[in-house]
């Protein structure tokens, strides 16, 4: 796996969409070459063609961009879901369509940016084959066994056969689990748990990493024989930093303070703080200021749906576990919390108002929080801020849900771009794992990740409640 902006992604993934980068941009180039010879052999009527200068190359990189895009935008680089053959035929032709499409109106509104002989026709009908052909390639490819990392899960239980279980059906992480200690009959001992770990070890295939998944190692742990393997140049790994790479998560179940203590990250610089605030700072003031004339808009939406004040203010806590008030505009009548006290919305809530359905959806409810960025209570992106009475429930349900107030809070956060609203108590163990995976690889890079991909669910209207 490869670490970019902080976050693991699969090696096959990278490949994949290096590969898809360079088919795009040479099918462009070969379907203008492609135009160029059949007007010269008199194949095709001789219309203007555009030099290949760097112009030209501009253009071709922009459109290699929208494809991946559009590709990012429809998941065909989703690792998990890489093995949907006619799923993936489905979205790759919406993504031609698109593209497609998009061409044709630049070509009737601007031809002067299209290069002749209908190059971008032919460049077209090369793409749809050679991405095709390549996503075949690709899917027989990683299935290569020697393409594969051979893996041993040193471990029982719950976790560990979650481990397990997710390993085998990310087929396109490109591990292939060859044994776990849950294969093991009967009383698991030292010496038992060693000779089937070692079994495995001297396959024909040998083994190249150990991922050690044990609720309780006193007594059962092989050291001496983890040690040997280690000597020997496999890669042995403790869960919880397995787990972290391939799900961008920290697990808090069987988390030792010990791993959160010497693991790497949890650092914040003076000056990437200084810089962070800045950066949030300057994004927040642009955001009023390219709004404001959506603001009159709203405000009236709001006003004439139900009675009301237009902004509703709410406590959260914040950094340091400090108290702020956060503002959106209101979704809900006035009276929604006045026989429950303090509660979740729940799915299709009675209590959200006709307008206020589509202000979550569109996000614009969340407009008034960039005032809450410019006054320093949050950032753009960070955990989620939650209401002081959920806080005080929740740090006594769930471990090191704490932790989570050590940086500002967000308008959008890890935890919001990679799982579903929640409201209810393991929603919220969940949402924290992401948070402390956040906290934990906290990066600029990081953050414009978050960002791109909240503007993806925005558009797709996924995750709002």
């Amino acid at each position: 796996m490869i670490r970019l902006f902080k976050v693991y992604y699969p090696l096959r993934t990278l490949v994949l969409l290096a590969g898809e980068a360079f088919i795009v941009a040479f099918s462009l180039v070969l379907g203008i070459w492609a135009a160029s010879w059949l007007s010269e052999v008199g194949f095709l009527q001789p219309t203007p063609l555009q030099k290949p200068d760097a112009l030209l190359n501009l253009k071709i990189l922009v459109v290699t961009g929208v494809v991946l895009l559009l590709s990012h935008l429809f998941d065909l680089y989703d690792s998990s879901s890489l093995g949907a053959k006619w799923d993936h035929v489905f979205r790759l032709l919406l993504v031609l369509g698109f593209v497609a499409l998009a061409l044709a109106g630049l070509a009737w509104g601007y031809p002067r940016l299209m290069p002749g002989n209908n190059a971008a026709v032919w460049g077209l009908i090369i793409l749809t084959f050679t991405l095709f052909g390549w996503r075949a390639a690709y899917s027989w490819m990683v299935q290569l066994p020697f393409l594969r990392e051979r893996v041993y899960v040193l471990g029982t239980g719950e976790r560990a056969q979650r481990l397990v279980t997710g390993l085998r059906e990310r087929s396109a992480l490109g591990v292939e689990v060859v044994g776990w200690t849950g294969d093991v009959d009967g009383e698991l001992t030292r010496d038992i748990v060693a000779l089937h770990l070692m079994g495995s070890a001297r396959g024909k295939k040998g083994l190249h990493r150990v991922i050690v998944a044990m609720p309780d190692r006193r007594g059962t742990l092989p050291v001496e024989e983890l040690l040997n393997l280690r000597l020997a140049g496999v890669k042995v790994e403790e869960a919880t930093s397995w787990l972290e790479k391939i799900t961008g998560r920290i697990e808090v179940e069987q988390l030792y303070p010990s791993w959160l203590i010497f693991a790497e990250g949890f650092r914040f610089s003076s000056v990437f703080r200084l810089v962070r605030r800045s950066v949030n700072f300057l994004f927040a003031l642009a955001g009023l200021v390219i709004s404001l004339p959506l603001l009159p808009f709203v405000v009236l939406a709001v006003k004439l749906d139900s009675l009301g004040p237009v902004l509703y203010r709410q406590q959260r806590v914040g950094r340091g576990g400090e108290i702020f008030y956060c503002y959106k505009f209101r979704t809900m009548r006035v009276d929604a919390e006045a026989d429950t006290g303090a509660t979740w919305a729940t799915d299709d809530d009675p209590r959200i108002t006709r307008v206020g359905k589509f202000l979550r959806v569109s996000r614009f409810d969340e407009i008034p929080q960039l005032w809450c960025v410019l006054k320093g209570d949050m950032h753009f992106v960070g955990p989620r801020p939650e209401r002081p009475e959920f806080v005080e429930w929740l740090s006594r349900e769930i471990p090191y849900y704490g932790v989570r107030h050590v940086v500002r809070p967000g308008i959008t956060g890890w935890a919001q771009v990679q799982y579903k609203y929640g409201n209810t108590l393991e929603d919220a163990r969940e949402k924290l794992q992401y948070d402390l995976f956040y906290i934990k690889n906290a990066s600029l890079g990081l953050d414009l990740l978050i960002m791109f991909q909240t503007i993806k669910i925005v558009l797709l209207g996924r995750g709002a409640q």
